[in-house]
């Protein structure tokens, strides 16, 4: 299956956790992406009092392998997070690569772990297990179901939905939009109210569309694999089972039916 094969997709060379994106068709991560999040440390012992499902009462700050509390010694400029500018001082002293989780989000579960320089905004619900890379923003209203793996300087932004996905680095889901066992590549960008299915109304497993005839995926639920750099429009939809490669683009309010679409494909 050399048209599926995830190398055509993705540059991972310099993802953190390129062992996951080995032979095999672009969906193969998905496989074993369980697995990988249950294997991965987590500093469970540091989050356990704050993760019970309640929003937090205060800011929390992540440096150096401990947490605290943001009383009146500590300043936060709240700039751009995936881009290096969430700054965070306590007694007037930088604190570099510190993490910020606003009062008001909520922890489910201790197996989170957050990268250096990450905002979780306040009133985004977060599940684990749970990996965040560098610099990245979970933003307002924005709720990670468990099972996800996100990149660093990526977005998962107000009022979207992720669950058993895995975002590469600088990918962006910034408004409105469902990421259901789906892969994004490096760059990718959702237009807002991007829906990527991924559960058939029909019995049976999703089966993806080739030029040389129908793949099994051999799961019962796939969402859309987009390559690096796709981008898709305000309101679109993928169908399960959509595979677009690297450059491609999906125009707003389309759906893409299901199936591989190679390189620079743009759908209308």
């Amino acid at each position: 299956m050399p048209d599926l094969d995830s190398v055509l997709f993705f540059a991972t060379a310099d993802f953190a956790h390129r062992e996951l994106f080995g032979a095999g068709p672009a969906w193969t991560p998905l496989k074993g992406l369980q697995s990988y999040l249950t294997d991965q440390p987590y500093p469970r012992e540091l989050l356990r009092p704050n993760a019970d499902g309640r929003p937090l009462a205060h800011h929390l700050v992540l440096f150096n392998d401990s947490l605290l509390v943001a009383d009146d010694t500590v300043t936060i400029d709240f700039d751009d997070a995936t881009k290096g500018r969430l700054q965070v001082r306590r007694n007037g002293e930088l604190l570099s690569g510190a993490s910020v989780i606003m009062a008001g989000a909520v922890l489910s579960g201790a197996d989170i772990r957050l990268g250096q320089g990450v905002l979780v905004e306040s009133g985004a619900f977060l599940k684990g297990p749970l990996v965040v890379g560098d610099h990245t923003e979970i933003r307002h209203g924005a709720y990670l179901r468990g099972d996800c793996l996100i990149g660093s300087r990526c977005v998962v932004g107000h009022a979207t939905e992720v669950k058993h996905s895995i975002f590469l680095d600088d990918a962006k889901a910034g408004h409105f939009a469902y990421v259901g066992d789906s892969i994004l590549g490096n760059r990718v960008n959702l237009g807002a109210g991007t829906k990527l299915a991924n559960f058939r109304f029909l019995p049976g497993n999703v089966r993806v569309k080739t030029p040389t005839g129908q793949v099994d995926s051999t799961l019962r639920k796939l969402g859309a694999i987009l390559g690096d750099d796709v981008q898709t429009g305000c309101n679109s939809v993928t169908s399960p089972g959509t595979l677009l490669g690297p450059r491609s683009m999906l125009m707003p309010n389309v759906t893409a039916p299901s199936g591989l679409y190679p390189a620079m494909t743009v759908l209308r």
